[in-house]
């Protein structure tokens, strides 16, 4: 049966395979490049089955099914992508609830509130396959929306205002992109507003949404022209290690479990929970022990792949089974902890100020909402000869405290139109 799907597989076929695989890996917590490194295939083969553009051979296909820890029909069987209560509670509550995209939503409301890895999740599998071909710009901005409203469970309005963000409701703007080179104009760059950057392929038809906040989004910024960067500054004492705030902020505090075993969590990226989180003293004391730690140097230009590897390495002695990061902030969700790798006095905090007390975008812990003062920031500085890094100091704060330590310094200001050029690899990670 399979085979004979195979030898002449259907448009339909080819879709719901591309779906699947999408899906089941989303489910796996794994990226494009990551799977394909598990089957021993290029990333972009990955990349064109999952946007129906190969015809793929029984044998790969039982690889990529193993590798997803399903079975070969599962993977051609359609609607895979709505088994998934976890993300579809959202869209019932708010079917539920009666409300339009308009009317304001508590970040971090558990019930009505869709975290950004959740509304990923929703807009990939409801969007993915669909066509935009033929529109005018106006014209297809507008069925995106209407899209959008279905799939997440809002009424489509007879027509859309002009709010800012064009979602007021769930806090993002939609944003249609053919080339890597995205534009927003008049508008200043949110920390906590979401943008959906919704990827057309050459035929014009959905073939990947990325959800990112604007503090994500500003990390790609190459011109220099940012809404507004804050920036601090580290100045080194004698001291090697310090812990700057001796407890954790008072709306965390009723959530702290000491020694929590980190191992029974699936992924560092979990949102946090009451009773996970280990408090930030054995935080500092565990995090100490990496100084003195090195690892091989990427380059000079190479921040954020050095800044990846002290990621995996915080993981790594925290406990955690598997190192994994979906560039949102913080950068280890479940223990709401921000890892900064300094080899220079000055501190990039990009458009997230330390000490804000604006909601942080992740579901309430029993009814309390998290702020951005909340998370705990791990500063490491390094020493680097060109081929290894060494770390020599260690800071762990609160964003409530953060300023006490290190003192803020004026950021860059903007013009009216930006141009983030995206990476490479942008809608396949």
């Amino acid at each position: 049966m399979v085979k004979d799907q195979l030898r002449k597989p259907s448009l339909r076929m080819t879709q719901i395979l591309a779906d699947n695989v999408r899906a089941y890996r989303k489910v796996q917590n794994l990226s494009q490049e990551a799977l394909a490194d598990i089957c021993d295939l290029h990333r972009t083969y990955i990349g064109s089955v999952e946007r129906g553009e190969r015809n793929v051979t029984l044998s790969t296909l039982e690889v990529i099914a193993q590798a997803l820890g399903i079975s070969v029909p599962e993977l051609l069987t359609e609607n895979m992508k709505t088994n998934n209560d976890g993300v579809n509670k959202y869209v019932e509550a708010i079917k539920q609830s009666g409300l339009s995209i308009y009317d304001p939503i508590e970040i971090g409301d558990p019930n009505l509130w869709i975290p950004t890895p959740e509304l990923e999740i929703l807009l990939n599998d409801g969007l993915m396959g669909i066509s935009l071909a033929k529109l005018k710009p106006k014209t297809r901005s507008k069925v995106l929306k209407q899209h959008i409203c279905k799939i997440l469970g809002y009424p489509v309005p007879v027509s859309f205002k002009k709010t800012k963000p064009r979602f007021p409701g769930q806090h993002f703007d939609t944003y249609i992109q053919k080339a890597n080179n995205l534009q927003i104009w008049n508008e200043k760059i949110e920390s906590t507003r979401r943008y959906v950057i919704v990827e057309l392929n050459a035929d014009d038809i959905i073939s990947c949404v990325k959800v990112v906040t604007g503090d994500v989004l500003a990390k790609f910024n190459t011109t220099g022209t940012l809404t507004q960067k804050y920036q601090a500054r580290l100045k080194r004492r004698n001291r090697k290690l310090e812990l700057i705030a001796e407890e954790d902020t008072m709306v965390l505090q009723p959530f702290v479990f000491p020694d929590f075993n980190l191992a029974l969590v699936e992924s560092p990226i979990n949102h946090p929970a009451a009773g996970q989180l280990l408090p930030i003293r054995q935080i500092f004391e565990q995090l100490s022990k990496l100084i003195g730690t090195s690892f091989a140097d990427t380059g000079h230009d190479q921040d954020r792949k050095r800044g990846d590897e002290l990621h995996r390495i915080v993981c790594q002695n925290l406990g955690y089974k598997k190192y994994q990061d979906d560039g949102q902030f913080p950068d280890i969700r479940h223990q709401l902890i921000e890892i900064k790798l300094q080899t220079s006095p000055t501190i990039d905090l990009g458009l997230v100020c330390p000490d804000s007390t604006e909601p942080l975008d992740i579901p309430q812990i029993e009814q309390q909402q998290v702020r951005h003062c909340d998370v705990r920031y791990a500063l490491f500085y390094a020493k680097t000869d060109g081929e290894t890094v060494t770390l020599t100091h260690f800071f762990l704060t609160t964003g409530e405290k953060f300023f006490n330590r290190f003192p803020q310094c004026k950021g860059k200001t903007l013009n009216n139109k930006l141009q983030i050029p995206l990476p490479r690899n942008f809608f396949s990670n």
